[in-house]
Parts: C-alpha cells; structure tokens; sequence
C-alpha cells in the first residue's frame, strides 16, 4: 500500500476543479500514461494490489498517473461535473508530460474513464473499465424503489450514506468503533467474494474513505448522465468484474456492446466488486490488451460498412 516502495512518488497538479493529488512514477519513456482512477469508495491505494502484482508476474505497470478524485483520499472537494472533471484528469496527465493516455477506471471511475476517452479520443489509446457503474446503477440514483429491486445492495449502500452524512461528526467515531471491533470487516462482504482474504490493509484503507457527502454528490450527478456520449469513443475498450458483483446490473454489458465500437466484457469466477484487489493477476490478464495499447498516432475511426464493429462479449474467466 506504499507509494514509494511502489515506485511511487505524491505530487499535487492544479486542475480546474481544484488541486488534484495524485502518485505517478515507474518512467519508461512512454508518451503514453496509465492513468488509474478509483471509485466511490476508494482512492488511489485500491490500485496497490494491482501494481504489486503486475511487478510479482514480471509485466509491470509503468508510466501510472494513479489519481485521488476530487472529495476522496488527500484531493478537496467539491465533486465537480463529469464533464469538468474529464478535462481536470486529462490534465493531469498533460501536466506529467504525456501527450496521450490509457485509462483504467474502477466503479465511479469507470464512468470517468470512458468521459474522458469521449471527450479526447484522438489522445486516448485504450480503456479499461473495471465493474464499471451502468444504466442499471443510475436507475438505483433516479428511482431508487424500483432500481433497488434489481441492484437491493447498491441501493442500501445509498441509504446507508445517507445515514452516515445525517449523523455529521458522529459518523467518524462509529466507522472508527466499527473498525476497531472487527465489524466493519463483516460489513465489507458485499463489495468482496472472500472478504477474509483480503489484506486488513486494503479494507482498512477503503474504511478510511467512506465519505458519505462525496458519494451522495456523485449519486446526485450521475443520474443525468448521458451515456451516448460514448459514441465518440474510437479506441479499444476492455471490461472485467466479478460474477460476484452485487453493484453492476448484468444488463449494463449489453447496453454497452450497443453503444461503444469496440468492446469486450470478461467476468472473474471468483471476485465481487474489486475484482483488481482479489483477483489482481487476472484482473491483469483480462485487460492485456489495454496495458499493451501504445500506439504513436490516432487511429481513424472504424467505417460501420466495411468493417462493422465487434461485439462485446461475456467470457468467463477463473
């Protein structure tokens, strides 16, 4: 979980939404990032086990721009727009010197990543998303009754925040209490397939990021997302999550097999939501064709008559 024995150093960039921090490192030469970005629930620490393991089976990440979103780990708030913060990550990476980008997002940051790579596509060579929040997700955000039939553990997680931000200052000594009893641990099942497989480090460190005004902000603006903004996307863009994920719709790949040119879904046997910190070497693999996008010039955008776009696909995975 140590940015520096990562190879790793923190740095904080002036964006348009405010001060970004980030940790970026591991120099190849590139002019390509690997932009990392976390979900609600997180910061740029729920990337570590992936980075670790990508050094354990000799393929490490390099040139990582790993990004706190604004509201959680050490970056301010407020939760800007989707729209600004897209031009804030882009950025980011600019001002790390890298003209163009991979983008890998978890949950939340999933979204962001394919905003991004909407808005900048001749900059974005390939997109990662990690149990990406879908249609199904906003339905739990604008009808929460009715999304909560089909998503019931997203939709208490909703309430469950509400709560939180209800109870102000208190809700800091009760997540603490909850921590300190072992309860908390139990309470992360949902998000997890073998929560008590996971390093305490990692969920300790997601405790220390629950921040329930941030997530209820972002709740707040993705129900007016317009996903057909995707359409602009002209790269690659490689999906994994967890069979076991209780906070991504199964619909959610169809729609986007429909929207995006060039996509492919592959579902772990064995992972919940965090499929990067369960199943981190698989999570590797299943995105290799992201890791392994560098090209040096934009790519035109496929002719849909002479070269129709590939379908996603559900490929299971263990």
């Amino acid at each position: 979980m140590d940015a520096t024995t990562l190879g790793l150093r923190r740095t904080v960039v002036p964006t348009g939404v405010g001060p970004l921090v980030v940790r970026a490192g591991r120099a190849s030469g590139s002019p390509v990032a690997t932009v990392l970005l976390h979900g609600a629930a997180g910061s740029w620490s729920t990337w570590a086990p992936m980075i670790a393991a990508s050094d354990e089976i000799g393929l490490p990440l390099s040139d990582v721009v790993a990004v706190d979103l604004p509201g959680w780990g050490e970056s301010p708030g407020p939760v800007p727009a989707p729209a600004d913060l897209a031009v804030a990550v882009a950025a980011v990476a600019r001002a790390l010197g890298y003209p163009r980008w991979r983008l890998v997002g978890h949950s939340l940051g999933g979204v962001i990543a394919l905003d991004v790579a909407a808005r900048f596509p001749d900059e974005t060579v390939a997109v990662g998303v990690v149990s990406p929040s879908g249609a199904g997700a906003r339905v739990v955000m604008r009808r929460p009754l009715a999304g909560g039939i089909r998503l019931p553990w997203l939709a208490g997680m909703v309430v469950a925040m509400r709560i939180l931000r209800g109870l102000g200052p208190l809700a800091s000594p009760l997540l603490r209490l909850l921590r300190r009893t072992g309860a908390l641990r139990g309470l992360s099942r949902p998000l997890f397939r073998h929560p008590e497989r996971v390093d305490p480090a990692v969920t300790d460190a997601l405790a220390d990021e629950i921040r329930p005004a941030a997530f209820l902000a972002a709740a707040h603006l993705s129900r007016t997302h317009d996903d057909a903004v995707w359409r602009r996307i002209s790269c690659p863009v490689r999906s994994v999550r967890g069979a076991h994920d209780v906070f991504v719709a199964a619909a959610d790949a169809r729609e986007w097999s429909r929207i995006l040119r060039d996509v492919d879904h592959v579902v772990l046997a064995d992972s919940g939501h965090f499929a990067h910190v369960e199943q981190p070497v698989q999570t590797l693999r299943a995105l290799r064709e992201v890791w392994a996008a560098s090209r040096a010039t934009p790519a035109p955008a496929p002719r849909r008559r002479s070269a129709p776009p590939r379908r996603g696909r559900r490929t299971p995975a263990t």
